[in-house]
């Protein structure tokens, strides 16, 4: 297993009226982030905050091309990001032990945080298709090039982390300095993650190792 610190690239926030950030993701565009009763966008270039959805987002955000889609309690709503009118929702696989959500082949990938999970569930019905195990507590997930990422943060310790997708075996982690956590977790597609703040209202910027692929 590689193991290294986290190389923080850059930190954005705290932002106004945002307390802590859970989910994260990113359009493209700007980067969305579930704020509690809000999902905020901001545009990662500048940091300047945009247009906001008034819309519950206490965990998970995914982006699969065209639509949102945002953990709330024991639900998934997909949502039209340019109205922010919700079009469907499924039952999250947790029952609100909730956290990650991703975007990958198709699916969703919901990280069940207490119960060290990530599922792989269909978008249209929530039915569960597979279920990985891990041995952290999950909190943000993101798939970027083939590779299954996942964020942790238990006994004041967090990382981020590849993992095999059939096993669950970690594969490399990057460690996060002291008193940083890392809920929400989100590929740009190539060279950095974003990651949730843990309770503080910030979002980090962390270089993707090159070559990461075993």
């Amino acid at each position: 297993m590689k193991q290294s610190a986290a190389e923080i690239i850059r930190e954005y926030g705290p932002f106004p009226g945002v307390d802590c950030v859970h989910g994260v993701s990113f359009d493209g565009r700007q980067v969305w982030m579930a704020t509690g009763s809000r999902l905020d966008a901001f545009d990662p270039d500048t940091g300047e905050m945009l247009r906001p959805l008034h819309i519950a987002a206490d965990a998970g955000t995914a982006f699969d091309g065209e639509y949102l889609f945002q953990i709330a309690e024991t639900v998934i709503r997909k949502i039209d990001p340019k109205t922010g009118q919700v079009l469907a929702t499924i039952p999250a696989p947790g029952d609100g032990d909730d956290s990650g959500l991703a975007w990958a082949e198709g699916s969703l990938w919901v990280g069940q945080h207490s119960g060290r999970r990530i599922h792989q569930i269909d978008p249209r019905t929530g039915a569960v298709l597979r279920t990985i195990e891990t041995d952290r507590f999950v909190t943000g997930v993101t798939w970027v090039d083939g590779e299954l990422w996942h964020g942790t943060w238990e006994n004041n310790e967090s990382d981020v982390r590849r993992i095999d997708p059939s096993s669950g075996e970690v594969l490399e982690r990057l460690e996060m300095p002291a008193g940083t956590g890392v809920t929400g977790l989100e590929s740009d597609g190539r060279d950095r993650f974003f990651c949730g703040g843990g309770d503080s209202p910030k979002v980090r910027s962390i270089r993707r190792p090159s070559g990461a692929q075993a």
